[in-house]
């Protein structure tokens, strides 16, 4: 059976959690929103949750990065046995538009956060402003970002749901090539 190399299956391993973590800081603030994550968590609890979706917004990014070159370094191993061309065309336009999103989802994040003028956090430092204020901008990009959080939950669950078919339904070793044992 051919899998992934090593340094791969870790990556994804990490990313998948860290994006399980900050996706659900995320909804968590866009469901209740500032008032109801406060009057939930009280203040401190508020700004912890921002803080740490912030950061591993940030962690998602460097961590994508590093994915990307890693995937390039080590390449993809091929289907042991084929699958339909259906199938390998579906998960690689799922997979590449997860590696879009979760590059640009941080990076839209850091210019509506810097846009409405809020400090941008990695866990407790502040980083340096990277586009001047503007709350025309900030709440578009808010809106693109909201947007881009919910297209990644219907990517995962795409992804997710491949994934849980070939191991139950299907009983390919699909399913093995990334599994990190």
């Amino acid at each position: 059976m051919k899998t992934y190399a090593r340094p791969v299956k870790a990556m994804h391993w990490i990313v998948a959690l860290v994006v399980g973590a900050t996706l659900l800081g995320g909804l968590t603030l866009g469901l209740l929103g500032f008032e109801g994550v406060t009057d939930a968590f009280g203040a401190a609890g508020r700004d912890a949750i921002y803080e740490y979706h912030k950061t591993g917004g940030l962690i998602i990014f460097a961590l994508m990065l590093l994915r990307i070159f890693f995937r390039r370094r080590h390449g993809k191993p091929a289907y042991d046995p084929p699958i339909a061309d259906w199938e390998r065309r579906l998960s690689g336009w799922v997979q590449y538009a997860l590696y879009a999103a979760l590059v640009a989802m941080p990076v839209i994040g850091w210019a509506a956060t810097d846009a409405l003028d809020y400090p941008v956090e990695f866990f407790s430092w502040d980083l340096p402003q990277a586009i001047p204020k503007s709350e025309s901008a900030g709440n578009l990009l808010y809106e693109v970002h909201e947007t881009l959080g919910w297209a990644i939950v219907g990517l995962l669950g795409l992804h997710i749901g491949g994934a849980l078919r070939h191991l139950i339904l299907k009983r390919d070793q699909v399913f093995r090539r990334m599994w990190p044992i």
